[in-house]
């Protein structure tokens, strides 16, 4: 969906890092999405995603609920100094893993790495090499360290100020209800649409602009 919804608006993504299923789908993966606003036009799509389907995987047709929490993580400027202690990272080296037969390298280079103080965990392992891959990891801890602390004083601030604003990651944010009927809804506006297929193929723009317009 986000995808379809990058190529419609001319975004250029590019992937850093994908985890197959167990048995099917997605584990999880990290994009990077590059052109005019993108931050700014994605960031109330932040939160937990819930599909009601009939499962395809499921051999007695059953109906299925199935949730994704999608987080997004602007990219801050270099010139925004973040210091990171070696001795609060945890790296790990491991085997990169193609998605789908794209052409990703088979050497020992993906990278993880765990900042053990506020256990956040990052992957890559889009670049040829481990140490371009630990570079691209760095820039996204960097970047999640630094969002975490924006929100942390913004949470503080909103205590002081007495507003009850949940800035909280995990909230579920929308519906795609594919069966017994057809619906996408936006539990925050209210927003809701019954061409499903549409949505799930990149046409989120009524929700991104209903979120713009009531500020949330």
């Amino acid at each position: 969906m986000y995808l379809r919804w990058c190529e419609k608006n001319n975004y250029k993504v590019q992937l850093l890092d994908y985890q197959p299923g167990d048995e099917a789908g997605i584990k999880s993966v990290s994009l990077e999405v590059k052109g005019y606003n993108a931050y700014g036009y994605l960031k109330n799509e932040k939160g937990v995603h819930r599909l009601v389907r009939l499962s395809p995987f499921d051999s007695n047709n059953r109906r299925h609920t199935s949730f994704a929490s999608v987080e997004i993580t602007p990219e801050i400027d270099q010139d925004t100094t973040v210091e990171i202690d070696e001795k609060d990272l945890k790296i790990d080296v491991y085997h990169s893993s193609g998605a789908g037969g794209q052409s990703v390298n088979t050497t020992d280079s993906a990278v993880r790495i765990t900042h053990l103080p506020t256990k956040i965990v990052v992957t890559c392992q889009n670049e040829r090499s481990q140490i371009q891959n630990k570079e691209q990891a760095l820039k996204v801890l960097k970047n999640k360290l630094l969002l975490k602390k924006i929100e942390e004083q913004e949470k503080e601030l909103n205590n002081i100020k007495g507003e009850q604003k949940n800035i909280e990651f995990g909230s579920q944010i929308r519906s795609y209800v594919l069966h017994p009927y057809s619906m996408v809804k936006d539990h925050r506006t209210n927003t809701e649409t019954s061409n499903v297929e549409k949505v799930l193929d990149g046409d989120i723009d009524i929700f991104i602009e209903e979120n713009l317009k009531r500020g949330i």
